[in-house]
């Protein structure tokens, strides 16, 4: 089958599409006939192996995972022992490493129904990038009804999703974002929106019962200024590269957790968790009309390492997608 593959860390320059062999499914696995994947800043992390403190997690050399790509959508094409609930010829979503290529294998629990209503296309872009915003908002932060949400980096893949489910739970969303992408964000439905390139929102004066970061491009500092006193910040990184660097956004987290025993205000972090009950909480979301994929553009299989070089240098706006 065709992949794209890495062997060592650097720019998209390194990325190969070759021929490799088709994963078998093991025992509570599910081989996925690839349908399309999406492009997440975890993607480019990964190629360049940013931040080198890391690559403890990736691999020291070389990524551990050599096929690039995390989400992806498609049909199910064989099951291992153990697998209940999907069976050859489903239609489904979900994640695991090794999504740019023909065929995946994931594990069981990764993978869920595909959202009725979407193109593969469309649901390939929901996985991570809503599984993240649904973390975010849902489980960490707790937001509820009347709250004031103010998500920064609001039209990036997480982003997008992020502004609208703030809105499903009832909140009053600002969003921060680039002058080109102002339109775009008022379309999922924020209340406000600033641009980042004329007003800083941590010296704007406002203060908001939850702030989203998924850029990490302010100090905690200026963060902690733009939140309530009893107010929950939630930090995620992301970003764009910009030519690497040893700790990254990760040095934002180290402070907070310094800080955090000793703050009032609620200093998180955004954790990976997975789960087919996410999935089908996405899912259920999708199809009711409460929250929507945005796709900006599209590249075959043969061009993922364009797309990646796109997503990390050009402020992509939503998602961009891979089609198989």
């Amino acid at each position: 089958m065709k992949a794209v593959m890495q062997d060592r860390y650097g720019s998209a320059d390194v990325l190969e599409f070759r021929d490799i062999d088709r994963p078998e499914p093991g025992a509570d696995e599910v081989l996925v006939r690839v349908h399309a994947a999406s492009v997440n800043a975890y993607d480019w992390h990964l190629m360049h192996g940013d931040p080198v403190i890391g690559r403890t997690m990736m691999g020291f050399r070389r990524p551990k995972a050599p096929v690039r790509g995390r989400d992806f959508a498609g049909l199910v094409e064989a099951v291992g022992a153990g697998v209940s609930g999907l069976r050859p010829g489903d239609e489904v979503y979900g994640e695991a490493d090794g999504a740019f290529a023909e065929y995946v294998c994931a594990k069981d629990g990764l993978v869920g129904p595909k959202p009725a209503n979407l193109t593969f296309e469309q649901a390939a872009a929901i996985p991570l990038a809503g599984n993240t915003a649904l973390i975010g908002l849902r489980d960490v932060a707790r937001v509820r009804s009347g709250q004031s949400v103010l998500v920064n980096g609001a039209s990036g893949g997480v982003g997008t999703f992020a502004v609208q489910l703030a809105k499903a739970y009832g909140a009053q969303v600002t969003a921060v974002c680039s002058t080109r992408n102002v339109d775009l964000v008022r379309s999922l439905g924020a209340d406000q929106v600033i641009d980042y390139r004329l007003e800083d929102f941590t010296r704007g004066g406002r203060r908001y019962d939850v702030v989203l970061d998924l850029v990490g491009n302010h100090s905690l500092a200026g963060f902690r200024r733009a939140l309530a006193p009893t107010g929950t910040l939630v930090l995620s990184g992301g970003g764009v590269y910009e030519g690497g660097s040893f700790v990254g956004p990760m040095g934002l987290f180290f402070r907070r957790r310094l800080a955090a025993p000793f703050a009032r205000q609620r200093l998180l972090e955004l954790p990976a968790r997975q789960s087919r009950a996410n999935l089908a909480a996405l899912r259920e979301l999708t199809e009711s009309g409460k929250i929507a994929p945005v796709v900006e553009r599209t590249y075959p299989l043969s061009e993922a390492a364009e797309a990646i070089r796109y997503v990390e240098v050009e402020h992509a706006r939503a998602k961009v997608v891979v089609t198989v």
